[in-house]
């Protein structure tokens, strides 16, 4: 099988059961943000501090791509065989955010990106998770999504939160808070 078809060069694209659809649909930005956002957690789970993290990560990124089927499915496909979101993905997520705030310092102010290049990538990777649910509700104004996909995205930019938390405390990276800057007298 080609890797290429070239039934993509008039800017268009099919959902799983045949419908075309432009490249620039809201449908087709969802899911290539979530295909994005996995690109970056698989960037996190080769980060040697993250080596305990790996098994936790992949599963992440299969959540993703289970995501990623069900927005490029057309509705009548999703009766079909495919893979499933459970409140325990997300209930995972959760108990994950629980151990990391048991062991990193109290937060008592906004945080700056960065620090460490591992850092750092994760800050990206939850703003592209933030940017993925925002398309995905954007999707969800016009046609049905399923709620867990929404509930997933939404917590999952919470983990990535702490988990930057987790890698900066492991690494013995000091927090960079930010300091917003007082009005000067005019």
């Amino acid at each position: 099988m080609k890797i290429y078809t070239k039934t993509g060069d008039k800017g268009t694209t099919s959902l799983i059961g045949g419908t075309r659809l432009s490249k620039a649909h809201v449908r087709i930005d969802a899911y290539g943000t979530v295909d994005e956002l996995n690109g970056y957690i698989g960037m996190l789970r080769d980060q040697p501090v993250n080596e305990s993290r790996k098994d936790l990560l992949k599963e992440i990124q299969d959540r993703l791509f289970t995501i990623g089927s069900h927005l490029a499915s057309e509705p009548d496909q999703k009766k079909k065989i495919l893979p499933d979101l459970y409140d325990d993905d997300i209930t995972l997520l959760e108990k994950e955010m629980d151990l990391i705030d048991a062991n990193v310092p109290p937060l008592r102010a906004f945080i700056l990106p960065g620090g460490h290049q591992a850092v750092s990538f994760g800050h990206i990777a939850r703003t592209v998770c933030r940017r993925a649910e925002r398309a995905v509700i954007h999707l969800q104004q016009g046609e049905e999504v399923e709620p867990a996909v929404i509930r997933y995205l939404n917590r999952l930019s919470d983990y990535l939160f702490m988990l930057c938390r987790a890698m900066t405390h492991e690494l013995g990276i000091e927090e960079v808070t930010w300091q917003p800057r007082v009005s000067r007298e005019k």
